[in-house]
């Protein structure tokens, strides 16, 4: 089956990276893109056809849509046309609902929802996928199939998608700013940048192998950290406090919401 990915920005040229390295054939996949200078450095980098969205649209049996949630309206009016009943059509644009996108193309296609997120880029992506109305077991295997190819892959019914854009979607960026916190607290404490960074990466990387590998809840993995009266518990006595915990929360109640404001908007 042919593929095409309509939008080059950084996440669909993480697809279609990762397609590749999956061993997709180059010559059954294409890329929509209209920027001259992009289409050359994607031909020059992966060998694959750069060519109109419009042409993407009707000579690929699958077409992933990896485009701005502002852009989507615009992008589905110039291709609707040359889509076709039974083709499957691959959004990963934030807050974009399946009943949207099938109000704007021919009925019969078959439309799946992707959340994913950035590491991605190092093949270690989460992405949910939520099937619409025309979407038979075969679209959803092969939208696992693309998927897979930069990450894991959870099936979700997509009334979840709102709460999965806000904790994986958007998650990455919250442990990012818990890292820059803790290296800056090493800088604070005495620490040369250089050191505090490779101790609180190394950490991250580690304590998240703990959390995949053991399955222990992480509950008992924080237990078995924290010694009574110990530096951890003073530690943590700290985030307690300042309601760390319930700050997550409301952060990610934020995101949420604004994924439900975005599908509003269009």
């Amino acid at each position: 089956m042919s593929t095409a990915i309509i939008g080059a920005g950084v996440m669909g040229e993480t697809l279609l990276s990762g397609l590749v390295r999956a061993g997709r054939r180059v010559d059954q996949l294409m890329v929509g893109e209209k920027r001259a200078e992009r289409a050359r450095e994607l031909e020059e980098r992966y060998g694959v056809a750069v060519v109109s969205n419009r042409e993407a649209a009707a000579k690929a049996d699958t077409v992933a849509l990896v485009v701005k949630p502002q852009d989507m309206g615009d992008v589905l009016d110039e291709i609707a046309p040359d889509l076709r009943p039974g083709q499957l059509l691959v959004s990963l644009a934030a807050g974009i609902t399946t009943a949207f996108i099938e109000s704007r193309v021919p009925e019969g296609v078959a439309v799946v929802r992707v959340m994913p997120n950035t590491p991605a880029l190092v093949d270690e992506g989460m992405a949910a996928i939520s099937p619409g109305s025309h979407c038979d077991e075969a679209h959803l295997a092969e939208v696992e199939s693309l998927m897979a190819s930069t990450g894991k892959v959870l099936r979700i019914p997509e009334k979840q998608m709102d709460a999965v854009t806000a904790i994986s979607g958007s998650g990455p960026a919250y442990i990012f700013f818990v890292v820059e916190s803790m290296i800056e607290a090493g800088v604070h404490l005495g620490l040369p940048r250089a050191t505090a960074t490779e101790l609180v990466v190394q950490t991250l990387v580690g304590s998240a192998a703990m959390l995949r590998e053991t399955g222990t809840h992480p509950v008992v993995l924080r237990e078995q950290v924290t010694s009574p009266g110990g530096t951890t518990a003073s530690a943590l006595r700290e985030l307690e406090i300042h309601k760390v915990r319930a700050a997550f929360l409301a952060a990610m109640e934020a995101a949420r919401n604004r994924s439900r404001e975005l599908a509003e908007g269009i």
